[in-house]
Formats: structure tokens, C-alpha cells, sequence
């Protein structure tokens, strides 16, 4: 029997679990809370739920991560298709954009192959698969990688997203690993993201930065991560950082392209191809 989330008696919520809503399909839902070892509640509305503080909720919009009750934040997906990341597919700027200026997208002419060693929910890696590179995703957190799953599975049925999608190949594993085994360049480009506060004066971003702060965490092995890119790639590596942060332990960037927010510091290994 369950008892009373008002009671004395009653258990601390757990941190995460996994439902699913009327419309979904349960057996997926069941699948995916099996191969990540975390509880399965069943059919539930996200906002009546007490027995866990945040779900990984599949609806008939795809997979979300979600707070639970009343007042809690919207839900966070991998999204390509509307939105934000929509907007920015057919309004983003081309190769003018920070983030293809720091991969090299205006120094070369020809496809890079980049490596994201730190994927999130992969809205640079679609950017930079946008505008032609190849690119390998790695997200080690095994919750944002069946999220980010989820998000290109569903872009890749969109007929304007298939085509980058297309370009975009979602690796398992952890990336500092997969670097540092490397017998050979892995990539053109390392990109890598670490986690940091974000400092976005929306509260609802805060909040749902907040949210993802919590199943992620941080990267306290970031100096690792940049030695291993830093013997793995063919022509550079690509660290986004806050705009006013120190950059990661190791040696510094050959250069930086500040935005507003953030700015990326370029590790130069030799110049790109011209041709």
C-alpha cells in the first residue's frame, strides 16, 4: 500500500525514476528503466507524482526529464526538430556562428570530422552537422544519453532534419576512454563542453539548468578529458567555456572567440586543410 506523502511514516522520494503517460508506449518505458536500473512507476502524471523528485518521462512527444508536482518546470528534451534548436536550423547564421568559427568552418573548404566529446542533449554537434561536418556524439551520463538518443531518433523522421541527422552518429561509452585508446587521430576537431554554472538571466532556463545540473553534475575531470583530445586530434580542439572563467588546467589556447556569455578557447595543433 502506498502511504501518504504527508505522513511521518512516508519514504523520501527518490531521486529519479522512470514512467511513462497514457498515450506512450509502456513496454519502452519498462525497457528503458531495466537497462538503467532505476524504478519504473508505471502510467503517472508527472505533476501528481511523490514517490520520486524527477522522472524520465516518455509521452507521446518522445522522452523528457521532469520534475515532479505542481509548479515544477517544463520538461527537458533532445530537440531538433521545433523550438530553440528548429529556429536555429534555418535562421542560425551559417559558418558565421562562434561555435563553426571556432571548429574552422571558414578556414577550410573541406568537410571536418568532429568529434563531441561531451554531447549533452548535442544542439552544437546538430549546428556543426548542419552546416556539413561529421560528427561523433559521446555523453556519458547514461540518463542524457537515452535522452539525447531519443531526440535524433525523432529528427531523423523529419524530412529537413533527416539530412543532418544523417551526419550525426551517437557513440557508447565514456569519451575520455575512447581518446585516450585511440592508436590514431579520431577526428579533425575535439569539441568539448564541460559543465559549468550557468549564468542566463531567464529563470526558466535557471531552472531547467538547474534540473539537468542534478542528473549531470559536474566534470571535475575536464583536465583529463582536454589531454586526451589534445593527443587525439588531427588539427584541433575546441573547449566552450564561460566568457570570464580560467580555462581548463593544461596548457593554454593558441587563441579565443568570445560571444557575450561564453567564449571558446582553440587549441591549435597545425593549420586545417585549405582545399
Amino acid at each position: 500500500m502506498s502511504r501518504n506523502p504527508g505522513s511521518p511514516n512516508s519514504p523520501s522520494p527518490l531521486p529519479l525514476a522512470v514512467a511513462c503517460s497514457p498515450l506512450a508506449e509502456s513496454a519502452r518505458a519498462r525497457a528503458l528503466a531495466e537497462r538503467l536500473a532505476l524504478p519504473y512507476l508505471g502510467v503517472a502524471m508527472p505533476r501528481e507524482v511523490w514517490q520520486a523528485e524527477r522522472l524520465l518521462f516518455l509521452d507521446e512527444a518522445g522522452l523528457c526529464l521532469q520534475v515532479t508536482g505542481r509548479g515544477a518546470p517544463g520538461p527537458i528534451r533532445a530537440e531538433f526538430v521545433s523550438g530553440r534548436m528548429g529556429y536555429r536550423r534555418a535562421h542560425g547564421g551559417g559558418a558565421g556562428q562562434l561555435v563553426a568559427r571556432a571548429v574552422g568552418l571558414r578556414k577550410t573548404r573541406q568537410p571536418l570530422r568532429v568529434l563531441d566529446a561531451t554531447a549533452g542533449l548535442g544542439q552544437d554537434a546538430f549546428v556543426l552537422a548542419s552546416l556539413g561536418c561529421s560528427v561523433t556524439l559521446y555523453e556519458r551520463n547514461p540518463v542524457i544519453h537515452a535522452l539525447l538518443a531519443d531526440g535524433l531518433d525523432r529528427a531523423a523522421l523529419n524530412p529537413d532534419c533527416a539530412p543532418v541527422v544523417a551526419r550525426m552518429t551517437l557513440a557508447e561509452g565514456n569519451s575520455i576512454e575512447a581518446l585516450r585508446h585511440a592508436g590514431h587521430p579520431v577526428a579533425d576537431v575535439v569539441y568539448l563542453d564541460p559543465m559549468f554554472p550557468h549564468r542566463d538571466k531567464s529563470a526558466r532556463v535557471k531552472k531547467e539548468m538547474a534540473v539537468f545540473r542534478t542528473v549531470v553534475g559536474d566534470d571535475p575531470d575536464a583536465g583529463a578529458l582536454l589531454a586526451a583530445a589534445l593527443k587525439a586530434a588531427a588539427y584541433r580542439v575546441v573547449v566552450k567555456r564561460p566568457r570570464k572563467a580560467p580555462a581548463i588546467a593544461g596548457p593554454e589556447p593558441s587563441t579565443r572567440i568570445e560571444g557575450k556569455s561564453s567564449r571558446y578557447d582553440i587549441y591549435a595543433l597545425k593549420a586545417l586543410p585549405s582545399g
